[in-house]
Order: C-alpha cells, then sequence, then structure tokens
C-alpha cells in the first residue's frame, strides 16, 4: 500500500488483511481501510481519542435508504463528536464526498466533520452559522 501524509504506525498484516485495533478482528486492506486506519491511529495516538468512544461503519436510515459512515467517535455522553469519511488515495476530494458527508451528518449531527483520502484532509467544526473549516484536527475534549 502507498505511503499516507498520516504519522506511521506498527500495524499488523496477515496476507490481505490488517487488524484493526478498533473493532479487534482482522479485515481486509482495501485502500480505503489503509487509510481508515492510518486516521485512526492519527485520532487514538496522537490526538488522545479513546478507543471504547469510536463506530466504524455505523449503518444509519437516511429517508428508506441505508448508509453506512467510516469513522464516527462519541463524546462522554454518547453524541456524535466527530464524523470522518474515508476515501482511497486515488479519490479526489471534491463536492461530492462533501455531500455524501452533509447526507451523513442530517442524520448524525457530529461537532466535527472531517474527509481524507490520507493524502489531503479537510475538518469542520459545527458553530452558530453552520460549519466553519478549520486548520487543525481537535485533540480529544475529555
Amino acid at each position: 500500500m502507498q505511503p499516507l501524509k498520516l504519522p506511521e504506525f506498527d500495524y499488523q498484516t496477515e496476507g490481505n488483511k490488517i487488524f484493526c485495533l478498533i473493532r479487534k478482528k482482522w479485515v481486509v486492506i482495501t485502500p480505503e481501510e489503509w487509510v481508515r486506519q492510518h486516521f485512526i491511529n492519527l485520532l487514538v495516538a496522537h490526538l488522545g481519542y479513546p478507543k471504547g468512544l469510536f463506530k466504524l461503519e455505523q449503518t444509519m436510515a437516511y429517508f428508506k435508504n441505508q448508509k453506512r459512515s467510516d469513522i464516527l467517535v462519541l463524546d462522554r455522553e454518547g453524541q456524535v463528536f466527530l464524523l470522518v469519511e474515508c476515501k482511497a488515495p486515488s479519490v479526489k476530494l471534491d463536492q461530492k464526498v462533501m455531500g455524501q458527508l452533509a447526507t451523513y451528518n442530517k442524520v448524525l449531527d457530529a461537532k466535527y466533520l472531517a474527509i481524507t483520502n490520507g493524502m489531503t484532509h479537510f475538518i469542520w467544526q459545527k458553530e452558530e452559522a453552520g460549519f466553519q473549516q478549520i486548520r487543525d484536527f481537535p485533540f480529544y475534549e475529555s
């Protein structure tokens, strides 16, 4: 898999699988999963996000459609703190990806939204007037 613009970490692989520390199981390494595992490492090892507050590939209903978010991190009260949409490094982070994230957030109502393809990352913080893009990913608020 290609190097990403995310911190390196000691991951475990076995054939075409990588061990997910959140799900505590082996999952197939797709390009998107490669990005997800690196982003999880950023959040846990570098920004203090508790592993127990993650939900990966969470199913939600949007009208009559079933959707799945890539990474959700809850706050201590069980509300959505951060919603992250991961894409493969080859996928451009465009208006379509932002629309996907916005659609998920209509259901989830996160405090922070982020998209990443492992090479480029964008994050927004919820404010009174809507979401504002911010420069740095927040440390987890305990």
